[in-house]
């Protein structure tokens, strides 16, 4: 009866971990913003004409910075080869950028940002008969892609969950031995046969 109480009650005591531990949120996933495992930033902008998408990877302050800008017709979506177009630096006027067409729609921007911090582009767009001004904002010179960060989160998921499996194939096993002990305890014992043969041959 000891062993049968030893062993429910273990059985109880790794289910109630398994689940507390399946159903812990500890807030560390990526939070908003560019999702892990990205290779690169982008930020956008819309107007009735133009669609400016700008995509780039980390940027230092003081380095060369290679950055492409995406142009396509708003409504059809059409990349827009041939375009003109001229960018300025709101947070500093002084800022050149060139600016080369690499393939239909899809623009290679270079230059140098000065600082780590938030920039911002004042896009002017010459499109055959068509033209318009974006501001593309939130270009952040400085910031880390959130990979590394990622990683040792991946890292703790990953060893709660085989916490979570080892804890649930402890109450598993200690389960089946709990249904064999009781099998075997409930198996009937064999009749005992005490009459003696011997006995009622001497009384015929």
């Amino acid at each position: 009866m000891k062993q049968l109480l030893i062993l429910l009650l273990g059985l109880l005591l790794l289910s109630s971990t398994a689940q507390a531990h399946g159903g812990e949120d500890h807030g560390d996933g990526p939070k908003a913003g560019t999702p892990a495992g990205a290779t690169s930033f982008s930020v956008a902008a819309l107007s009735e004409q133009f669609e400016v998408l700008l995509r780039y990877e980390p940027l230092e302050g003081g380095q060369p910075a290679d950055l492409r800008l995406f142009l396509s017709d708003y409504a059809t979506n059409v990349p827009i080869k041939g375009a003109k177009l001229t960018l300025t630096t709101p947070e500093d006027a002084s800022l050149k950028w060139a600016i080369t067409e690499q393939e239909p729609g899809i623009y290679l921007v270079e230059g140098q940002f000065p600082a780590n911090k938030a920039y911002s582009f004042t896009v002017n767009v010459v499109a055959g008969d068509k033209a318009d001004l974006l501001l593309l904002e939130g270009i952040k010179v400085g910031e880390k892609l959130p990979v590394a960060a990622a990683a040792p989160e991946a890292a703790a998921a990953l060893f709660s969950s085989w916490k979570t499996i080892l804890a649930l194939l402890g109450a598993f096993v200690l389960g089946i031995g709990l249904t064999v002990l009781l099998l075997r305890r409930r198996r009937p014992a064999a009749p005992v046969s005490t009459s003696n043969p011997a006995v009622y041959e001497n009384q015929a």
